[in-house]
């Protein structure tokens, strides 16, 4: 499967043409309304404000066009360093909109956002910013600049990672497949794989030493420039999210590390070792070698998300039979996997690396989930249809789940595979699909108290996450086997999303805490600091895991990330458990509202329509104690 790139732009001429009419349209716009807003009326400057999202959308769709390209052979960076500069030009007749209404006395403001319809919340968002923002000039420099800078080694990072090769066993291979054999069941395979990892990282860790410290010091003028007293708190903004509700989130999530060293004491047992290293991670539980192709885990994918609702059936489907997802490694395509928005014509597109494991099969339902919050999302304008990474990550973790649920309660016919096809055939058509009626049911949302009783009490029993009779006649000891190896790759895939990302946040913010350059080996003694906390000394990192933090593409791309991660794992924990105890009987059609109203609300109001107040410190209880619950099932066996 391959993008067809020639639905945003047929050819070379169509792509020219579009950039050279969004040029013509920005300055006609920059004619007719700079240095007047105040004197428009709500309805004049509603009309101004739509032809602003209307150029704004063309450009964002020219710069699809060039990432993507560009993800799909990195070999091309010089055609997105091409269209990034006539896009910024572009952009530049646009400047002033925002800052312009930013210096309106507050009552012509009030005036525009009580009379701006569906742009309401955009335009209270940009009042709430208006601290931060520069003059006209000063901005004009810092968006002329921002190829050469933080954006400059974002791409020099992709690149350079693209690039890398490594040795092992006398083969050259690419980051996706390294990184695939940490899986391996071979523990002599995973060691090596280990070692070439690391090595690569440390021939190049000047570079990416370098690269890390320039996005570091890009970020620390910015928030000079604007007056932020924290590097992270531009990130938070974005989130529309306050550093006290991280710090709750950070607190809560490392009260809760016991879990993990209760895990991997448990896995170190099971694999009669006598310690767990850093290579062992990862090491699948015998029993649990099932590989799927590509076809296969469609399949499986689309049969989840019919049993949750015949929408997100239709709308995956779309994706695999109009090529939306590039699927598999090639050379010279970026690393890793994402869900690109695309534009509102045309449709999401997805990058994946598929290698034929398990966790693939849930990494595509992950970036189905993006697509499928995307899709829905365009209904609400280009402008809000950007959601903040605290709700960007929900939709793809909660898919994983309905993809894990599905896996689990069909194993037998799942491992190995031969009865597959019959049992996806019926799943959908019989026991699994949701009627129209049961989508369509009105009813009141629950107050908070309620909420909370359905999803906690006994622990995870009302929302069937764990703790259920898996001794049924059916299963063999070998099938109880594999699906205990899949639970507990589960557990880990959990504790990735949860542990792993609180874990680079602590490390990121330690390393922005510095005002000076750091050196290679003090990056890498804070990221042994931060990652050996988790596991409370039942997982071993060697002294050569110190170099494993610069293949992190978040801390380059988008610093202070990693955390929506986390929130959006205790998140959707906390919303799977409702959906799965039953008690909110139009969960699917409202969590399909809150997905189709993408980021026109504050995320606090969107999670409210479940009845969960996220600024308090015992929603996230709620879904740590199902990963609780979950990692008791696992050690019980």
């Amino acid at each position: 499967m391959n993008w067809n790139l020639g639905e945003l732009f047929a050819n070379e001429a169509e792509f020219s043409g579009a950039i050279d009419s969004a040029s013509a349209q920005a300055m006609d716009f920059e004619l007719k309304f700079k240095d007047k807003l105040h004197a428009l009326g709500a309805e004049e400057f509603l009309g101004a404000l739509e032809l602003y999202e209307g150029i704004s959308e063309q450009i964002g769709k020219i710069m699809s066009f060039a990432h993507l390209s560009f993800a799909r052979d990195t070999s091309l960076g010089a055609q997105q360093a091409k269209a990034e500069q006539a896009c910024n030009d572009i952009s530049q007749s646009l400047l002033f909109f925002e800052l312009e209404f930013n210096e309106l006395d507050a009552a012509k403001q009030d005036e525009f956002i009580a009379g701006g319809g569906r742009f309401r919340y955009y335009l209270s968002l940009l009042k709430q910013r208006k601290a931060h923002q520069l003059s006209l000039p000063q901005e004009s420099v810092l968006l002329k600049t921002s190829p050469v800078s933080g954006e400059a080694f974002s791409r020099l990072f992709d690149e350079s990672m693209a690039r890398m090769s490594f040795d092992f066993r006398g083969r050259k291979l690419g980051e996706e497949e390294i990184l695939s054999l940490l899986h391996s069941p071979d523990r002599e395979v995973r060691k090596d794989a280990a070692a070439s990892l690391s090595a690569v990282l440390e021939q190049n860790s000047h570079l990416l030493g370098y690269i890390y410290n320039m996005i570091k010091t890009d970020l620390k003028i910015h928030c000079e420039l604007r007056g932020y007293d924290k590097a992270e708190a531009v990130m938070h903004e974005e989130n529309q999210i306050n550093i006290a509700s991280v710090d709750a989130l950070i607190a809560e999530t490392e009260r809760s590390f016991a879990l993990v060293g209760k895990f991997y004491a448990k896995k170190r047992e099971i694999l009669g070792y006598d310690a767990l290293y850093d290579y062992d991670r990862y090491a699948p539980l015998g029993g649990d070698e099932s590989e799927f192709s590509f076809e296969q885990a469609k399949q499986i994918v689309l049969a989840a998300f019919e049993k949750f609702s015949p929408k997100f059936k239709q709308i995956a489907q779309a994706a695999f039979e109009r090529n939306w997802i590039d699927a598999m490694p090639a050379q010279n395509k970026q690393s890793g996997a994402f869900s690109h928005s695309g534009s509102r014509d045309t449709h999401p597109f997805v990058l994946l690396n598929f290698t034929r494991k398990r966790r693939d099969v849930f990494t595509l339902a992950h970036e189905l989930g993006h697509a499928i919050h995307q899709y829905l999302s365009y209904g609400v304008g280009y402008f809000n249809s950007f959601t903040p990474l605290t709700t960007a990550e929900t939709a793809s973790v909660f898919c994983e789940m309905l993809v894990f649920d599905y896996m689990r309660e069909n194993f037998s016919n799942l491992n190995g595979l031969s009865n597959f096809k019959s049992a996806a055939a019926s799943d959908g058509s019989q026991n699994f699909k949701r009627s129209a009626s049961q989508e369509a049911q009105d009813g009141e949302i629950p107050n908070e108290r309620a909420v909370k009783h359905a999803v906690s009490q006994d622990s995870a029993g009302s929302c069937e996450l764990a703790a259920r009779d898996t001794d049924t006649p059916s299963q063999t000891a070998s099938d109880k086997t594999a699906l205990r190896a899949m639970l507990a790759a589960k557990i880990e895939d959990i504790f990735a999303t949860l542990y792993r990302q609180i874990g680079f946040t602590t490390f990121e913010r330690r390393v922005h805490a510095s005002a000076d350059e750091l050196s290679v080996e003090q990056v890498g003694e804070l990221w042994m600091e931060e990652s050996r906390k988790m596991f409370a000394g039942e997982l071993i990192l060697q002294d050569h895991y110190k170099s494993w933090w610069s293949y992190i593409p978040h801390f380059v791309h988008t610093p202070f990330y990693c955390y929506s991660y986390a929130y959006a794992q205790l998140l959707v924990l906390a919303l799977y458990g409702l959906y799965k105890s039953g008690r909110l009987e139009n969960f699917v059609q409202i969590y399909t509202e809150f997905l189709s109203s993408g980021g026109s609300d504050a995320p606090q109001k969107l999670v409210a329509k479940f009845g969960f107040d996220i600024n308090k410190s015992e929603f996230w209880r709620i879904g740590i104690e199902q990963v609780a619950a979950l990692v008791d099932e696992f050690v019980r066996g």
